[in-house]
This record gives structure tokens, C-alpha cells and sequence, in this order.
């Protein structure tokens, strides 16, 4: 694949951000919903740090898609199909785990008041991992940009000459 022309530290942003995101809500692994559910603090943390996680992963997404020529994802879900189409990311991945995410973004955007701490929780213990596979194909992206870069010759632009009438 001919990845296009990105910005490179945005996506190592985002990427390191999301890493962030995933320490920060790895703490509540091992609670009980019990415990979970005893600080209202917990949810908020972990609410706010799973709804970023989910939009800098979809940014990444986005960002990849805007350097294609027509390619423009009407909804957050069009997002990690097309980066399938477009063979950024594996299919598998996409239909196995970040279509789901994608859509989850979407509940916490627009379904905030019924999640349960139960939900959250479940998905802590369940599906961190799954930001952590996103991070390790969006870093082969990147590595394979770079070997693309240093196999493509540099091409000097040919100084034009004036001409004198």
C-alpha cells in the first residue's frame, strides 16, 4: 500500500494519548463492580478516559482518510470501514473489534445517561486490549511509510531557465 502524505506528529499524539488513556484506566481491572461502583469518581475517570481513547483513535482514522482523494467518511462508523477499504487496516481487526469501538464512541457520545458502571467496567476488564492492537497496526502504518520513504528516490525539481525574448 502507497500510504499518503500524513502528519506524522499528530498520529504520534494521538497514539501516545490514547496510551496515556489505557494506563489511566488499567487501575480499574481488578475492581470489583462493588468496589467500581463505591466512588462515583471511578466511572466519571473512567467514562472520560474511554470516550478520548475511542475519538483520538477514530482522529487517527479520520486523518488517514482526509489525505485520500474521495474518500470522506460521512459518520464515525464509515471510519474504520473505509480504513479497511483502503487497506490501512486489516479487515479482521476492523470487523472483529474497531467497528464495535467506533460504535461504542458513539454510545457514550449520545447514550451517556444510561450507561451503568456494570457496562463500563465490563469493558475495562474486556476491551483495553483492543487499543492496544489499533496502536500496534497505526505504528505499522507508520513503519511502513518510513521504508516507502527511504526507497522512493528524492527528485530534485529541475530549475527552469528563463528565457530571454
Amino acid at each position: 500500500m502507497n500510504y499518503p502524505v500524513f502528519n506524522r506528529a499528530l498520529v504520534e499524539d494521538r497514539l501516545r494519548f490514547i496510551e496515556k488513556s489505557v494506563e489511566s484506566l488499567g487501575r480499574f481491572r481488578g475492581l470489583s463492580l462493588d468496589e467500581f461502583s463505591a466512588d462515583p469518581d471511578f466511572f466519571r475517570i473512567a467514562y472520560y478516559d474511554l470516550y478520548t481513547a475511542l475519538e483520538a483513535c477514530l482522529d487517527i482514522g479520520a486523518h488517514f482518510l482526509s489525505r485520500l482523494p474521495g474518500v470522506a467518511p460521512k459518520t464515525y462508523r464509515d471510519i474504520p470501514l473505509l480504513l479497511a477499504e483502503q487497506k490501512i487496516l486489516p479487515k479482521r481487526f476492523v470487523e472483529a473489534k474497531f467497528a464495535a469501538m467506533a460504535g461504542y464512541r458513539n454510545r457514550l457520545s449520545h447514550f451517556y445517561h444510561r450507561l451503568s458502571p456494570a457496562e463500563i467496567l465490563e469493558i475495562l476488564k474486556t476491551g483495553l486490549d483492543d487499543f492496544k492492537e489499533f496502536g500496534r497496526h497505526i505504528r505499522n502504518v507508520l513503519l511502513s511509510s518510513d521504508e516507502l520513504l527511504k526507497k522512493k528516490p528524492i527528485r530534485k525539481k529541475k530549475k527552469l531557465r528563463r528565457q530571454r525574448l
